[in-house]
Parts: C-alpha cells; sequence; structure tokens
C-alpha cells in the first residue's frame, strides 16, 4: 500500500543514528566522562540530549526544511562562538570537578537513577544543536542517502527521523552498559585525571570553534 514506509529506510536511519553518535567530538566526550563518573544512568542522561539533538536536526533535513541549513550557513558564526563558548565554560567546569564521594563504592556501576541526572539532558541537546558542523553534516548525509533510498513523503522522513533516533539511542545504551559495568575498577585518582583530560579536551574544542572563526576572518579580510 502506497502510504506504508519504504522498509529501507529503517536500517539506513538507524545506520545513520550510529554513525553520527559514535565518532568521538565534543559532545561523545561529555557523554563518555558521564557515564565513567556515574555510571549507566548519568551516561545515557548525556547521551539522551545528544539523541534528542540529532533528532531534531534530523527532522529538519527529512522534511527538507532547507531554511534551518541556511540559517545555519548564514548565522554560522554566531552560532559556533556560543557553542565554542558554552564547550569551553562546560570544560573548565569539568576540569575542576572532583570525583564523587561514592564514587568506586559500587560495583555495578548503576547509581542513581535517570532522573537525578535529567540536567545533563539539556546540556548535550544544546551543545549538540549549536555545532554548525554536526548540524550541516547531517543535512549532507541526509542528502546524499536520498540519492540511495527514495523518502516519499511525510511517513517515510518520520519513520526516517524516529530510526535515526532509536540508533543513536542504542548506541548510548550499549556505550553506557559497557562503562557502567568497568567503571568500578578505576580509583578516584582516576576519575580526577579523566576529568581533567576531558574538561581539556572541551576547552580545546571550543578554542577550536572560536578560532575557526577568527581564522576565517582574517583570510577573508
Amino acid at each position: 500500500m502506497s502510504w506504508l514506509p519504504n522498509p529501507l529506510v529503517i536500517p539506513v536511519g538507524i545506520l545513520i543514528g550510529i554513525v553520527v553518535a559514535a565518532p568521538v567530538g565534543p559532545v561523545n566526550v561529555l557523554c563518555i566522562q558521564r557515564a565513567i563518573a556515574r555510571g549507566f544512568w548519568g551516561g545515557l542522561a548525556a547521551g539522551l540530549g545528544a539523541m534528542l539533538g540529532d533528532g531534531l536536526i534530523a527532522l529538519s533535513a527529512a522534511l527538507g526544511v532547507g531554511a534551518i541549513s541556511g540559517a545555519v550557513t548564514t548565522h554560522r558564526a554566531v552560532i559556533q562562538v556560543i557553542g565554542g563558548l558554552a564547550l569551553m565554560a562546560f570544560g573548565l567546569r569539568l576540569y575542576n570537578s572532583p570525583p564523587p564521594a561514592d564514587f568506586g563504592r559500587s560495583e555495578n556501576g548503576n547509581a542513581g537513577t535517570l532522573f537525578d541526572y535529567a540536567w545533563d539532558i539539556p546540556k548535550t541537546f544544546f551543545l549538540t544543536i549549536t555545532n554548525p558542523g554536526a548540524v550541516l553534516g547531517l543535512f549532507a548525509i541526509f542528502g546524499g542517502v536520498s540519492t540511495y533510498v527514495e523518502v516519499k513523503g511525510r511517513s517515510d522522513a518520520l519513520v526516517m527521523v524516529a530510526s535515526v533516533m532509536a540508533g543513536s539511542l542504542g548506541w548510548w545504551l550499549w556505550l553506557s552498559s559497557v562503562i557502567g559495568r568497568m567503571r568500578h575498577k578505576l580509583s578516584p585518582a582516576w576519575l580526577a585525571l579523566i576529568n581533567a583530560r576531558a574538561g581539556l579536551l572541551l576547552i580545546g574544542f571550543g578554542v577550536l570553534l572560536i578560532g575557526e572563526i577568527g581564522w576565517h576572518a582574517i583570510r577573508t579580510g
């Protein structure tokens, strides 16, 4: 029946979700650090924010909202500076974060609940949607995929977006579970070192984002 979605949309969407979630970037660094410091639920909360950000971008791309990519391109400098400053602020805070008082006491790595760490959801969501490279990259992926997988209408588009989010969620569930089971082997001193290194990475990503804008202004000026 014509209203049924293209069956290829689901596996392709799941693959896109995994491909988008897996590479190491600023959001991934933060999500991994949360899983190490707080266990499964901490990592999943951070991953949910990234998933929702990817889902919003994917929805815009799947529905062909070209104005979004156009606005990102037009205002890229402003968006990139805001994202860079946010990364630097999160990185500085993380660099100075001591290990939790109860770190290492539980071997199941699942201390707390999702609600205890819910504040990380809007944080990683904000970092995801203020990364112009991620936004334009996902639009480019959708443009390339549409060459091989026909997205014939709104139903196909919505199924594609849901599949992307499912792939991203699956990745974060797996990664948070693996890290949650292994984190008890780390000492508080190791966590302090991981916090410091992760914080420096986030600060570095933020400096690169802002530095790219400055370098572009010098070259075009």
